[in-house]
């Protein structure tokens, strides 16, 4: 008995050991506004993505729709099978009138596969044909492990992705100011009078977790799937996404929320935005000659801003520079060379090193450096200047002494 408890304590325990913990087994986590990825966990692995399958079908559906505020029917093949399958569904009836709009929010919000499927058929005829528009979707924002076969995410083992690939589709989406209104949104009222609330409104109310900084959200689930979330934060300065899969559902619990709240809170906590330089900033300085300045200093063309932990050390901040090794007044006036960027020893950037005519011409110290070949051909001209003098001169004395004679 004692060896059952400790497994099922065992079950339960996150599934890695970083400075915070998830219960997700695949993550990843983008800094939106520097398009970098801060934390990964088999992001690339493929995997079942459950109604996440939901943003690339609403992200297709928006831009092929002209008019959001139509009034269309539901087809009764949209709602065939559904409660068969345990799929979520708002209830809509055959022959029903709601508007595109209204199908797109309750794709999003409750997750509604009565909607997504009535979508798909209006949109592209049939479901199939829009699957294939989702797969030539996949194909352009070329996502290599991601594959539809089904426009709600219900179990099919061709029906996949990776957390990598969803970040992608996510980003890609709420580019879209339709999707992005929709995505973070928590309640929408339909035309038929239904009201709607997001899946984490829901889960956040229920368990009495507290969101603080979530803005917007798509959560999934299925048994092969586990719980699903793909999310948007912010913190004012900040914003990031993220996506994870496979937590653990056997309680009903809503790890994947918690997991999402953990993940936010570290790095708004424990991170944020460091000036590292200007552009008035000397970064680097090279030899010059002939020139009034001691020395060329490189600046950057723009400042550099990164989402770093509280705790860097700024001081390892070090720049690694190749190109022409001095610099005088007569350089052409175009890219000289390159300065690499480190922080505590990773490279951050590359910066194009210009010369734009800074310096100034110093005669005194050209003539410095030349001053001994001046001398030398100053007293070569001399010689020179000497013997054709003599020369002439005894010419002139050959002829004096012939007119003599």
């Amino acid at each position: 008995m004692k060896k059952e408890i400790w497994l099922l304590f065992l079950l339960f325990l996150p599934l890695n050991c970083q400075a915070f913990e998830l219960y997700s087994e695949y993550a990843i986590l983008y800094n939106l506004d520097e398009n970098t990825v801060l934390y990964e966990q088999n992001a690339t692995r493929p995997i079942p993505i459950a109604s996440l399958t939901k943003i690339m079908t609403t992200i297709v559906a928006i831009e092929k729709i002209t008019n959001l505020d139509e009034f269309v029917e539901i087809p009764a093949t949209a709602l065939e099978g559904l409660r068969e399958q345990n799929a979520m569904v708002i209830g809509l009836k055959a022959n029903e009138q709601v508007t595109f709009k209204d199908l797109l929010y309750a794709s999003l919000l409750p997750s509604a596969a009565d909607a997504t499927n009535s979508l798909a058929i209006l949109v592209a005829g049939s479901k199939e044909n829009f699957v294939a528009l989702m797969n030539e979707k996949a194909s352009a924002l070329q996502l290599e492990n991601t594959h539809f076969t089904d426009t709600s995410g219900l179990d099919d083992e061709k029906n996949y992705s990776t957390v990598s690939d969803m970040a992608t589709v996510l980003r890609y989406a709420l580019e879209n100011s339709t999707f992005y209104e929709i995505f973070t949104s928590q309640e929408y009222m339909m035309s038929n009078g239904t009201l709607l609330a997001s899946t984490l409104k829901y889960y956040t109310t229920r368990y009495a977790l507290q969101n603080t900084y979530i803005k917007g959200s798509k959560t999934g689930y299925t048994t092969p799937a586990g719980y699903c979330l793909a999310s948007i934060a912010d913190d004012e300065d900040t914003h990031l996404l993220l996506v994870t899969a496979n937590a653990p559902t056997a309680s009903r619990y809503p790890y994947h929320v918690v997991d999402a709240l953990t993940v936010y809170d570290y790095y708004f906590t424990n991170y944020q935005n460091k000036t590292l330089y200007n552009t008035e900033d000397v970064l680097y300085e090279l030899p010059t000659k002939y020139s009034h300045e001691s020395s060329f200093k490189v600046k950057a063309p723009n400042s550099l801003e990164k989402y770093l932990a509280n705790d860097t050390d700024l001081s390892t901040l070090t720049f690694q520079y190749s190109g022409l090794e001095t610099v005088t007044p007569f350089t052409p006036h175009e890219q000289i060379g390159t300065l690499k960027v480190f922080l505590e020893g990773e490279e951050l950037t590359t910066i194009p090193v210009m010369y734009q005519g800074e310096l100034t011409f110093s005669l005194w110290l050209w003539f410095q450096e030349y001053s001994i070949y001046i001398i030398l051909g100053g007293i070569l001209l001399i010689l020179i200047s000497f013997f054709v003098h003599r020369k002439k001169r005894r010419k002139k004395s050959r002829k004096r002494k012939k007119r003599n004679l």
